[in-house]
């Protein structure tokens, strides 16, 4: 049986918070919640997960701050990062995915099968792409 797929979810908000870990639970995941972002930070360090899902807009330390920090890291850097954001316009998107290179990036209200298919697709991607460069 494969091992289930580790999540970390950083948010400063409880409700989305509960969302996120009663979709993505169902849905097979193992969730950790984090309700901000030296939280965040500190549950990505210790438990190195299969993949985060971020807000941006938090109080003390935002997303991509949390996401810098991830980035520079060489135990973590390989991480990949779903952001989940109020922030939709044109340019916080181009920021995200083209600056930043954030593996996708999401606008909120969203539908949870659209979240789930996005975290899917982004991890079948980092598989993918772990067992195509052990050539």
């Amino acid at each position: 049986m494969a091992m289930k797929k580790h999540i970390v979810c950083i948010d400063d908000d409880p409700q989305v918070l509960t969302t996120l870990r009663l979709v993505l639970e169902h849905e097979g995941f193992q969730v950790t919640m984090a309700p901000g972002g030296r939280q965040g930070l500190e549950a990505i360090r210790q438990l190195k997960p299969d993949l985060v899902v971020l807000d941006l807009m938090m109080p003390e330390i935002d997303g991509w701050e949390v996401y810098q920090q991830v980035k520079i890291d060489d135990a973590l850097k390989h991480i990949p990062f779903v952001i989940f954001t109020a922030k939709g316009g044109p340019i916080d998107r181009t920021i995200g995915l083209q600056i930043a290179k954030v593996d996708a990036y999401l606008t909120k209200p969203l539908s949870p099968q659209v979240l789930v298919q996005t975290i899917r697709q982004v991890l079948d991607a980092k598989t993918d792409k772990a067992a195509g460069s052990g050539r």
